[in-house]
């Protein structure tokens, strides 16, 4: 890595009570006492890890900015280098004259994701703790903050380590009965060896089923609320939204666009959309919009179908329960606060979750918020439990376990225990890329692409 001492303004852009700066490398002491003055003059040099000092940024013998500087000494600091972090008064002007000061004192900007970058490279966190610090930043809802920071200590990274340091015994116990034969190595028993490839097989198929419930819990559910016209779509979307997002009136008809919103129900994200009633209509425009809604059932996550319980079932509900029958639903009897009259055994015997509602003054809703979590298959997630966070993860898995197999498919062919082997290391060097005790570059690079500067 080349030694630079990079630094960034690490909190948000924008007014806020304090704004910090942080620099890193090995001259981060010696050019950060190049700006700040502390009220005692004592240099920063002289101080400990972990201590903070009062005073003030200065370019020229000009007064920037009160501020404090903690400073870490390496090891013992995020990055694993000399940092030191300035905290100034929030607000972009004065945040990016502190960062312009430190920089013509000798630092240079540092990339997106490059404090975390030397984090890793430093052997501070592995690759999956890297990643799991974005997952925290960008956190939706109080389940995606605990999974990423049980991820950030090391969650994924035990699944993995276990899994790993199992199949290099494995295979470590492989090479050294087939390369020396005449030393007092135990035998390998097929039969020991064919369960240990099932039990890790077994482990890694649990893993991968973590990868979909873990997507749901980060990024949420594309989600259609649909129904015909007037059965109280848009009332159900403000009711779930919080807000008046969608316009509501006794009109059929009034929606004839996509209205999106993303909303949190319970620790779910759904990521919402209300759509123009569908019905059979000879209105051009209304049909423009009748067409867009049923391409968007065709690829959501997620149907909330809504239909009328003041009124009898009529071919378009019967079009819209076939219109969904191969995507997650959960059907929505509203207007429970009227004489119910449509047939709710009918709906129960398409729809396996089906809840009764009031969308106007939101009885039913807490029944309705339980169905969401139920189908979301959040309801019972545990984030200590270590998942896969993303895609990279994900493949690396899947490619660790295809390799497995193939050690598996050699061992029952009665392939020779080198054919056994070669396939076993290539499945422990996917785990090791997944973990990033080997990765390329390009691997690394396009893991910190995504982080924000400062970070």
């Amino acid at each position: 890595m080349e030694n630079k001492t990079i630094a960034a303004i690490s909190t948000a852009q924008g007014q806020g009570g304090i704004g910090v700066i942080r620099i890193s490398g090995d001259k981060a002491i010696e050019i950060a006492d190049r700006v700040f003055v502390s009220v005692n003059n004592k240099k920063l040099c002289d101080l400990k890890g972990y201590s903070a000092a009062f005073g003030h940024v200065v370019n020229n013998n000009e007064v920037i900015d009160e501020a404090v500087a903690l400073v870490y000494r390496a090891p013992k600091s995020y990055t694993g280098e000399n940092v030191v972090e300035i905290s100034c008064h929030g607000g972009m002007y004065i945040t990016k004259e502190v960062l312009r000061t430190i920089l013509s004192a000798g630092a240079v900007v540092a990339d997106a994701g490059e404090f975390t970058k030397r984090a890793f490279l430093n052997g501070k966190i592995d690759l999956t703790e890297a990643e799991a610090v974005i997952d925290i930043i960008s956190a939706k809802s109080k389940t995606a903050a605990r999974t990423a920071l049980c991820a950030k200590n090391g969650a994924l990274w035990k699944r993995i380590e276990n899994l790993k340091n199992n199949l290099v015994s494995t295979a470590a116990h492989l090479s050294a009965w087939a390369d020396y034969p005449e030393e007092d190595i135990a035998e390998v028993d097929e039969n020991s060896l064919a369960d240990t490839f099932e039990k890790a097989l077994a482990d890694f198929d649990n893993l991968l089923s973590t990868y979909d419930a873990g997507q749901i819990i980060k990024e949420g559910i594309d989600t259609v609320i649909a129904g015909k016209p007037n059965t109280g779509k848009s009332t159900l979307m403000n009711l779930l939204a919080g807000k008046d997002k969608s316009i509501v009136t006794d009109i059929p008809g009034t929606t004839r666009d996509i209205i999106e919103e993303t909303v949190l129900v319970r620790d779910v994200v759904l990521k919402l959309s209300d759509t123009a009633g569908i019905h059979e209509t000879g209105d051009k425009v209304e049909k423009i919009g009748v067409d867009i809604a049923k391409n968007r059932l065709k690829n959501c996550g997620l149907v909330l179908a809504v239909f009328d319980g003041s009124k009898a079932l009529d071919d378009d509900d019967i079009k819209l329960i076939e219109e969904i029958k191969d995507t997650q639903v959960i059907g929505i009897i509203n207007k429970t606060d009227l004489n119910v009259n449509i047939d709710i055994d009918y709906i129960k015997s398409k729809i396996e979750n089906v809840v009764e509602i009031s969308a106007k003054d939101g009885k039913g809703y807490d029944e309705l918020a339980d169905l969401i979590e139920n189908t979301a298959g959040t309801d019972n997630f545990n984030p200590s439990d270590g998942i896969l966070a993303n895609e990279r993860q994900r493949n690396a898995v899947e490619r660790a376990e295809k390799s497995l197999k193939d050690a598996k498919d050699a061992l029952d062919m009665g392939m020779t225990f080198d054919a056994v082997t070669v396939s076993l290391e290539e499945a422990i060097e996917n785990l090791l890329e997944l973990t990033g005790e080997r990765v390329s570059d390009v691997v690394v690079d396009n893991v910190f692409h995504n982080f924000c500067v400062g970070k």
